[in-house]
């Protein structure tokens, strides 16, 4: 938990709140301004006490009423996610981000009609003449195409957006596109996934190459030593696989290609971390 008191309410967004008081609805919560929010009875559990701090989710309820939670919607403010569509209506359409107030998406920041059942790739944002939170598919606006302060295997946040001949297309950090190369891809991706990766290249266009693993040998090296290490570790410190494994199962079990994987073997078997045997690799102990 954030131990900072918020300032203010921040609308979409993760609140550090101070419970004030308790009430027939709930516990009223307020921010550092004496602003306060309802926290409905639902979240409320018995051993909150006043003054404690609470990390709550603030948006708006059915009846456009300012409302908290300690539930998590799939995508906060200015963040992109998956979404299932629920209804639709002339206006616009409801999708389902998690919360009991779905999430609308208008007609007019829609790119094709929604139907019920689709999966949309939005970004939830504030409305300028509402102030409410909505769901964009036309998302062109959001996006930024001068990346400041990223260097080669940086870490950064990846959302998996779209399949192509290439690879994988991916939003970086909720604000870049980006692309995982097919031909660099040792393991398995699909859309709407979350993951971890690392920057690669920023092409001159603002797009980043990215890969699920760092870049460059000596980095490289490290993180399949440890995609070995660790699987083995937690199998207590056997695992029924060697050279002669079948490639599939290799890439299944360790994230990595036969040729990497033998190649890893042998430089675990070097520096006296593992034994490798016809039944086997084996943990040595230090």
């Amino acid at each position: 938990m954030n131990e900072t008191l918020s300032t203010t309410l921040d609308f979409g967004r993760i609140n550090t709140l101070r419970i004030d008081r308790f009430a027939a609805p709930g516990a009223y919560l307020m921010a550092g301004d004496g602003l306060d929010v309802l926290l409905p009875n639902q979240y409320v559990t018995d051993d909150m006490q006043i003054d404690d701090l609470l990390d709550v989710f603030v948006y708006t309820d059915s009846e456009d009423r300012p409302v908290a939670t300690t539930e998590r919607p799939l995508a906060m403010r200015d963040e992109f996610g998956f979404f299932t569509v629920v209804d639709v209506a002339k206006f616009g359409a409801f999708v389902d981000w998690g919360l009991p107030k779905d999430l609308l998406v208008p007609k007019n920041r829609q790119k094709n009609p929604f139907k019920v059942g689709d999966k949309r790739f939005l970004r939830v944002v504030k409305d300028e003449q509402s102030d409410r939170l909505v769901g964009v598919e036309r998302i062109s606006k959001y996006l930024s195409h001068s990346p400041r302060g990223y260097h080669r295997n940086k870490a950064v946040k990846l959302l998996v957006i779209a399949e192509t001949p290439m690879g994988f297309k991916v939003i970086v950090d909720d604000t870049f596109e980006g692309l995982v190369y097919a031909n660099e891809l040792f393991t398995p991706l699909e859309v709407g996934d979350r993951c971890e990766g690392y920057v690669k290249n920023v092409r001159s266009d603002g797009h980043f190459d990215v890969a699920l693993q760092p870049v460059g040998k000596s980095a490289r090296e490290q993180s399949d030593k440890q995609k070995v290490l660790l699987p083995l570790e937690a199998a207590g410190g056997m695992l029924p696989y060697n050279s002669k494994s079948d490639p599939a199962l290799i890439t299944k079990t360790f994230g990595l290609s036969k040729k990497a994987f033998k190649r890893t073997l042998v430089q675990l078997q070097e520096s006296g971390d593992i034994e490798v045997k016809e039944t086997g690799i084996y943990r040595k102990q230090a």
